[in-house]
């Protein structure tokens, strides 16, 4: 995959992976610090032994901004063609602890042309380093026509 992509420039079916990142302990203190979620779960360590996890969990949030396009080797791709991101949905299906290293993953699951951009509709996953999806959804864009392909 190479230069610029426009709407009608994606298929169905096209899969984009992303390199993967181990969470540290900053990751969990600098999301925690910058969007005010200061959850004992996912900062003092004897507060998380006593629950369900045994140990710290990471904030749903920040598994979910790991799935974010802007982040994934897709968005090179789509800079002077992105109109917004417009929707999203996720579950999340398991833990992730520091030390854990996830693996973002981006797949092209619908296709619909609109008046002005077209929307592009992406299954997006986050796995484990034991191959487990922990948080599986989708993102919906809206992806600029090329200028002699707008309906």
């Amino acid at each position: 995959m190479s230069g610029q992509r426009w709407f009608d420039d994606f298929k169905v079916g096209e899969r984009f992976e992303s390199p993967s990142k181990t969470l540290t302990d900053a990751h969990f203190m600098f999301f925690a610090g910058m969007s005010g979620d200061a959850h004992p779960l996912h900062y003092d360590d004897e507060y998380a032994k006593q629950t369900r996890f045994g140990r710290r969990l990471a904030h749903g949030l920040l598994l979910t901004s790991l799935t974010a396009v802007g982040a994934s080797t897709l968005s090179p791709f789509i800079e002077g063609s992105i109109v917004a991101f417009v929707e999203q949905a996720t579950r999340f299906k398991g833990p992730a602890f520091v030390g854990d290293t996830v693996k973002p993953r981006h797949e092209v699951i619908a296709l619909e042309r609109k008046r002005s951009a077209g929307l592009l509709t992406l299954r997006v996953t986050l796995e484990n380093q034991r191959g487990e999806v922990i948080l599986e959804g989708e993102h919906r864009y809206l992806v600029a026509y090329r200028r002699d392909e707008r309906r």
